[in-house]
């Protein structure tokens, strides 16, 4: 991992209307380090991953990828320049193959050939090769939740955004996408990742970032989190005990 910040926020504000979603957000992620983005339910993640990748235009600050500003960019060019996200929500196309919903990321930068092959490999990454040929409507929510990886694996991004990949995972599928994600960052991705899962978030990430109400409320290591006292207030309850 490097301390050079591979995305930067700066000031980020979105409101909905009355709603002030996300307020003056302002942050580094590292290279090639694991980032956990906690908070209660309506805390912003999800409203800052949408403004992340280009789905929301923020109303003011800025957004820095390699130092490039993206925030006011399509979401086909964010992605072009190495950031996307899946989503919590996994809509696979039911009736296609498992292997052409992913090709379906590598048409991002490749021809239909180039990415079915680089499909193929995605797949491999995660695990899947075995159910390629599979109708995604017929899989398990852990197959489904493996295939929206290797999709957004297939757009070659530099940053992954991750949703509640693992919600609704038993122990040992959690276990499974603990050890991917792992490898993926020892391959080189960046991660930022949601997760209500506290035990799951202090093993994986190297930081946590947590929200209220749309505002920063900490940042740090995950032992520091754990007993930073206004996170114990708006959302642990308690401080964490691993």
């Amino acid at each position: 991992m490097s301390a050079e910040p591979i995305l930067s926020l700066r000031g980020v504000s979105k409101r909905f209307g009355g709603l002030q979603a996300l307020g003056d957000v302002t942050f580094d992620v590292r290279r090639g380090e694991i980032l956990g983005l906690i908070g209660p339910n309506g805390a912003g993640k999800t409203t800052l991953f949408s403004a992340l990748v280009g789905l929301h235009r923020i109303d003011s600050g800025s957004i820095l990828l390699g130092g490039r500003e993206i925030a006011r960019l399509a979401p086909h060019r964010v992605a072009a320049l190495g950031l996307t996200k899946t989503f919590q929500n996994v809509a696979l196309f039911a009736d296609a193959s498992v292997l052409d919903n992913v090709l379906i990321g590598g048409l991002l930068r490749r021809d239909v050939a180039g990415a079915r092959a680089f499909a193929a490999e995605c797949l491999a990454r995660v695990g899947l090769t075995g159910i390629a040929d599979k109708k995604a409507g017929d899989l398990s929510f852990p197959e489904r939740a493996r295939v929206e990886v290797a999709r957004a694996l297939a757009t070659e991004p530099t940053v992954l955004l991750l949703d509640e990949v693992m919600a609704a995972l038993n122990h040992a599928e959690t276990a499974e996408i603990v050890a991917l994600l792992r490898q993926l960052r020892a391959e080189g991705l960046t991660l930022i990742v949601v997760e209500h899962h506290m035990k799951t978030v202090m093993a994986l990430c190297d930081r946590i970032v947590a929200l209220s109400f749309g505002r920063l409320l900490a940042s740090g290591s995950p032992a520091e989190i754990a007993r930073h006292p206004d996170v114990v207030a708006a959302y642990l309850g308690r401080e964490y005990v691993g």
